[in-house]
């Protein structure tokens, strides 16, 4: 058996986590709002038509914030459609995944729904084919109490009161070619300056996320975030960036180590945040909203790989013709190899805390999504629905830096430790918490944890994510084949206890 530690001390801190950093993302892809959230036919659904088993599980997630509408979509989306008498809204192309929307679910049905389940909304608005003039209208009918065009239009739509919606994001992958009305660096700062400068006068309180570098494969990755920056930083509260890990061509040791790569992700972002800081001697901090991210196999998308992604246009799919309504496309079917890597690009964000405060899982229902529905039947919980449900529930607290002393293995992202450890103290709890992902694919491993600082502290409780087939995969019919188990403890000497080959764990010591 293999042996590790992880060394933690009560005075080296990381950060503070936001509970922000368990959100979630849902987009008009797919069947992720129609038949996901929104389906007025099925037994459950209540007066408004939302799924009351969907908001059943978004409530046990625990996710605190939901990006909404997009995404590709809102590059194309035009708000008004989606608002006033459903009868009256048309019926439109979305260019972005080539389907139909009817627009029978609009920006009041998601935040009376977000009310429901008890979500706070963050709103994109359409800095694509959209102006800036409508991305102010629409704070507008959203935030203004009442006594404008907008605002009493809202009152009318069935909401007296505003929705006081925080946060913005201008835009969506902006610097992409596959987004309608892509922009240069240049033309994306002007347009997102004057766009923030009009919501700021509508609804001064609100925070505001620009669009970053979503990806590396980009010739402009991280130069657009100087541009951009230069401009916008004492504009806005937030930089996003997006990452997604794919298990195809790579090998299973490359892809548990995907949370290495997240984190040079992120840490280039921080970097270059701090050099705009840096040379313009600007004074305030900005965050990270790391407003998508998850494993995506891309597994109804036609790819040869992901260097096509630079210049793709059109998604194509597999699973769906073109132009049809809410089509089953995007709908990945997680095994619990995926599991273990979300709960390892989990244990990245949280030793991150410093510079994201916002993460989220990209997508929550249907497309690329930890919950799963039949059209007019039950619902699932997907293999990656347990690690990010254990994160939200468990990762409260302050982050600690973690030292790892462990055999290593040798992978694209260079030599690194069989075990990858986040270390949060629980200060309410007085309890620590260590999420850590094994990495060793042969054996077992020995894992202690040795602390400073924290008084007299033992294993009180070890749940482990793993099984000896890491393909099999969670369906309606076998909703359980992947869940956490929790491990028996009674006979743990100390702080030590035995990690099974790829695992995802998380121990609490108290």
């Amino acid at each position: 058996m293999k042996s590790a530690k992880c060394f933690s001390d009560r005075h080296y801190p990381i950060g503070k986590i936001d509970d922000k950093l368990y959100s979630s993302f849902t987009e008009h892809l797919g069947r992720s709002i129609y038949s996901g959230i929104y389906e007025p036919d099925h037994p459950t659904a209540d007066e408004n038509g939302y799924r009351q088993d969907v908001a059943d599980l978004v409530k046990e997630l625990g996710v605190p914030v939901i990006r909404y509408p997009g995404g590709n979509f809102v590059s194309c989306y035009d708000w008004h459609d989606g608002i006033g008498p459903k009868e009256n809204r048309p019926k439109r192309m979305d260019y972005a995944w080539a389907t139909i929307e009817t627009n029978e679910f609009g920006i009041d049905e998601f935040c009376q729904w977000a009310e429901k389940v008890g979500v706070e909304p963050m709103i994109a608005v359409n800095l694509g084919t959209g102006n800036i003039k409508d991305a102010g209208d629409l704070v507008e009918y959203c935030n203004h109490p009442g006594g404008t065009y907008w605002s009493d239009l809202r009152a009318r739509n069935g909401h007296p009161e505003p929705y006081r919606i925080k946060y913005w994001c201008l835009g969506n992958e902006m610097e992409g070619s596959w987004q309608a009305g892509h922009l240069s660096a240049e033309d994306y700062t002007k347009k997102a300056l004057e766009a923030a400068k009009i919501m700021r006068w509508v609804d001064p309180s609100i925070k505001l996320v620009a669009c970053g570098s979503s990806y590396e494969m980009l010739p402009t990755y991280l130069d657009w975030d100087r541009v951009m920056l230069t401009e916008l930083y004492d504009q806005v509260d937030y930089i996003s960036t997006h990452n997604y890990t794919m298990n195809s061509g790579q090998g299973t040791t490359n892809f548990l180590a995907a949370y290495k790569q997240l984190d040079s992700h992120i840490k280039n972002s921080a970097k270059a945040v701090e050099f705009v800081k840096a040379k313009n001697h600007f004074e305030k901090d900005i965050k990270i909203c790391l407003d998508e991210w998850n494993v995506w196999n891309f597994q109804d998308i036609k790819l040869d790989s992901l260097d096509d992604l630079a210049g793709l246009t059109t998604f194509e799919m597999t699973s769906a013709e073109k132009w049809e309504i809410a089509p089953s496309i995007l709908q990945e079917k997680y095994s619990l190899l995926d599991a273990l890597v979300v709960g390892g690009l989990g244990i990245t964000l949280l030793n991150n805390v410093d510079t994201v405060e916002i993460a989220c899982l990209a997508q929550l229902i249907n497309v690329i999504a930890p919950i799963t529905t039949v059209r007019g039947g039950g619902v699932f919980k997907q293999t990656i629905y347990h690690p990010f449900h254990m994160l939200s529930k468990y990762g409260h607290g302050t982050t600690m830096k973690a030292v790892v002393e462990a055999p290593t293995y040798s992978c694209d992202f260079g030599e690194l430790p069989i075990v990858e450890p986040a270390v949060v103290y629980n200060e309410e709890t007085d309890e620590v918490r260590v999420f850590v992902l094994n990495c060793s694919q042969d054996e077992d491993t020995e894992f202690t944890v040795e602390l400073q600082g924290y008084g007299d502290k033992k294993v009180k409780k070890h749940l482990a994510l793993f099984g000896g087939d890491m393909e099999v995969r969670n369906t309606i019919e076998q909703p359980d084949n992947v869940t956490m188990k929790e491990l028996d403890v009674t006979g743990v000497q100390g702080t030590t206890v035995v990690l099974p080959k790829m695992s995802w764990n998380i121990l609490v010591l108290g």
